[in-house]
């Protein structure tokens, strides 16, 4: 882990105020694993840096998606080709390397460290969003990584009507995989480490917390699990389902 300036190759809109920028930075790409993230800055006048899951490490680049939501991250989409991004990481501990293929479930920009396991295991994907809009552009950037590609979408303009959890089941049933790996809003979580439980299979899901530090020290993101308070930016962000939901549904 270090800080370092690397230079953006590309910074672009891929969906209504979703961005994914490519940044030059060839040690990071090949140290890193899938799951992990890391702290930007974003400009002077911002104290914290932002984090950020890395969604790519081809070509000795790392590829990230962010939601320009607030001041920070509007910054952050305009800057530009050759620009300078200064970087802390990699940081957090990633998914564990599956020994056959598993199922990546994800929605929102939650499918962004999904993708960076999809470039680097033998995998299915079920991707989950409220409509067309937000499923589409992840579609093309899992179909050159991924095997099948499931799709469900809330209003139904896209793929299968219903929720990833309505989805998951069937996919399931007609499928054999060695895990599942999860990421997105919680609820959604909460429900596929559900599933999985049931059916027997392993389960990780990666958190997304606000974090001050990234490395540990601010307690910001701390988390209830079944062995006690554990930090998300250095305990996770990808955990055991069974940890920080077992108590919750087992018996």
């Amino acid at each position: 882990m270090n800080t370092f300036n690397a230079k953006i190759i590309s910074n672009e809109s891929v969906a209504p105020k979703i961005f994914k920028i490519i940044v030059d930075a060839p040690e990071l790409a090949k140290n890193s694993r899938a799951g992990q993230f890391v702290q930007v800055k974003i400009a002077d006048e911002f104290t914290l840096r932002r984090p950020l899951g890395i969604a790519g490490t081809l070509n000795d680049s790392i590829t990230i998606f962010y939601r320009a939501v607030g001041h920070g991250t509007e910054i952050l989409s305009k800057k530009r080709v050759g620009d300078d991004l200064n970087i802390l990481g990699a940081l957090g501990n990633g998914f564990s390397t599956p020994n056959s293929k598993i199922l990546l479930v994800g929605g929102g920009i939650g499918l962004a460290p999904l993708l960076c396991a999809a470039q680097n295991f033998n995998s299915d994907v079920l991707i989950a969003g409220r409509n067309a809009d937000e499923v589409i552009f992840w579609q093309n950037e899992f179909k050159n990584h991924s095997g099948n590609i499931f799709i469900a979408t809330d209003d139904g303009s896209y793929g299968k009507k219903g929720f990833a959890t309505d989805l998951l089941p069937e996919i399931l049933v007609a499928n054999n995989f060695s895990a599942i790996y999860t990421c997105g809003p919680e609820i959604m979580m909460r429900g596929v480490a559900k599933i999985a439980l049931n059916s027997k299979i392993p389960c990780e899901v990666s958190f997304e917390k606000r974090m001050a530090c990234g490395l540990g020290a601010c307690l910001s993101c701390s988390i209830d699990t079944t062995l006690g308070r554990r930090k998300v930016c250095k305990d996770g962000p990808v955990f055991d389902a069974n940890l920080v939901f077992g108590g919750d549904f087992i018996g």
